[in-house]
């Protein structure tokens, strides 16, 4: 038993402590106190709950020290934040129980946190400050997990590209779950690999991850192995989201296969403009001087039958001329309702002749009540002229040709369907056809840019192209475009190329 003098020292200990130093009961309440770390005197905080004095909370803390020492009837560590107001001070608290006729009367909590008393302590306080706030505000995402998945770091810029928030990622989120079809073991193959320079490290890696709401996301990943005496205890990713680069890359392409285009076609209207005038002349004299003989001599019907098909074959001559510089003639973007019929006939028109259509049976199924598409006239024609030619090219010349117009009411468009009997597309490829410069084509017979011009024209236009065909029974592409002029501009607007 101690003496008066023992228990003396021993207040004057006690008073003398200079942190906080509790009695707290089964319940939680406070039943003794000592340590004046907060705007409330001792008397005031005697019978309150803990967890809502020190810390406003309604439940007892998750990791709380003394919650343990009643579970396990053993002297505990924990954790918890000090303050509300300083989130970044973390209280080291030691727990310890107070038996009396072997059972747990109240648990002693004491506040271990002790200020910083060297300056390589504020200084390392201050570093760890800007670490954290470099990887806080870092412009990629920033993840790291332990060895079993956990997420222990989950930036700003992380919860942007993933969806989700802080507190989620921290709380719930595996680094598993960032990956589509168990795609992280990939990764740590990688990382534990010498395919990326060092082991242990992975750089400009291209790869997929899961946003909250199931879209993948193409990301550029830098990551490493953090090590702790020779053993792997964490991963680190540095993630740069790849979908703005990837759109920029997109518009830069199809602004590339614009120019391609707008020069294509400045050069066709230059050979055109200049065919036509050397046509126009020979053709002038021809009709002039075929009337005249008609007009002035008297010919057995035999012959002025003959002369008559000389005209008709020049007035045919002149028309096809009419034509051609009808579809090259533009250089100016003017989009205008225009008659999707007229467009495909007049392609048709200058293509029945040629060599490649001689043993092609063209059919046409045009619905003659299909209402006008808001379109520019120069790049319709360019469109059906290389979705027919391909179709011509893809049947070797030999074949049926099927092209039919509808008004498809239900997705308010002109749709347009282009039908050959050639050898159709395989299934790998067809994937593949819009792509720029893709090609199946021996070397010198195409470029790849027909399909692709295609397709750009179509998106221009906000419509849409889609490709089907099952190989030996040819391909068929059917083509949307809109008939509703778009709401940000008038019926008819100039745009410059």
């Amino acid at each position: 038993m101690r003496g008066e003098g023992d228990n003396e020292y021993l207040l004057k200990a006690i008073e003398a402590f200079p942190h906080r130093l509790v009695v707290i009961s089964r319940d939680y309440r406070i039943l003794a106190c000592r340590g004046h770390l907060i705007k409330i005197s001792d008397a005031e905080m005697l019978g309150r709950l803990c967890h809502d004095v020190f810390y406003q909370r309604s439940e007892p803390c998750t990791d709380c020290a003394v919650k343990t020492v009643w579970e396990t009837r053993r002297p505990a560590w924990g954790q918890r934040r000090e303050e509300v107001s300083r989130p970044e001070k973390v209280s080291c608290l030691f727990a310890y129980p107070l038996f009396s006729d072997g059972d747990i009367e109240a648990v002693a909590s004491m506040d271990l946190n002790l200020p910083p008393i060297t300056g390589v302590e504020e200084q390392l306080q201050r570093s760890n400050a800007l670490l954290r706030n470099l990887i806080t505000s870092a412009v990629d995402g920033v993840i790291a997990a332990d060895r079993r998945g956990k997420v222990i770091i989950f930036n700003d810029a992380a919860a942007h590209i993933f969806g989700y928030s802080i507190n989620e990622a921290l709380e719930h989120l595996n680094v598993r779950d960032i990956y589509p079809d168990q795609l992280e073991r990939e990764v740590m193959r990688q990382l534990r690999s010498d395919d990326h320079g060092s082991r242990g490290k992975l750089r400009s890696y291209q790869v997929d991850v899961v946003h909250q709401d199931g879209t993948r996301i193409p990301i550029h990943l830098n990551a490493a192995v953090v090590y702790e005496g020779g053993a792997e205890v964490a991963t680190i990713g540095f993630f740069h989201d790849m979908r703005e680069t990837l759109h920029m890359q997109r518009e830069l392409e199809k602004t590339q296969l614009r120019l391609l285009q707008a020069e294509k076609m400045a050069s066709l209207g230059k050979l055109a403009a200049g065919v036509a005038h050397q046509l126009n002349n020979p053709l002038g004299g021809i009709v002039l001087f075929t009337k005249l003989v008609l007009e002035d001599y008297d010919l057995p019907p035999g012959a002025r039958e003959d002369l008559g098909r000389i005209l008709n074959d020049a007035d045919r001559c002149r028309e096809t001329v009419k034509e051609l510089l009808e579809f090259t003639r533009q250089t100016r973007h003017l989009m205008r309702a225009n008659d999707v019929n007229q467009a495909i006939s007049r392609t048709l028109f200058l293509l029945r002749s040629q060599s490649l259509f001689q043993d092609i049976e063209i059919k046409t199924e045009f619905d003659p009540q299909l209402p006008t598409v808001h379109s520019d006239i120069q790049q319709m024609n360019h469109l059906f002229m290389n979705i027919i030619l391909n179709a011509a090219q893809a049947m070797a010349g030999s074949g049926r040709l099927t092209i039919r117009t509808a008004h498809d009411t239900e997705s308010g468009c002109a749709r347009i369907e282009v039908a050959d009997t050639g050898p159709g597309i395989p299934p790998e490829v067809l994937p593949h056809i819009f792509e720029p410069f893709f090609t199946t084509k021996d070397e010198g017979q195409g470029t790849g840019l027909g399909l692709s011009l295609v397709y750009g024209i179509v998106e221009n236009h906000g419509g849409q192209i889609k490709a089907f065909s099952e190989p030996g029974q040819g391909a068929r592409f059917v083509i949307k475009l809109p008939i509703t002029p778009k709401a940000d501009g008038d019926p008819t607007r100039e745009q410059t190329t």
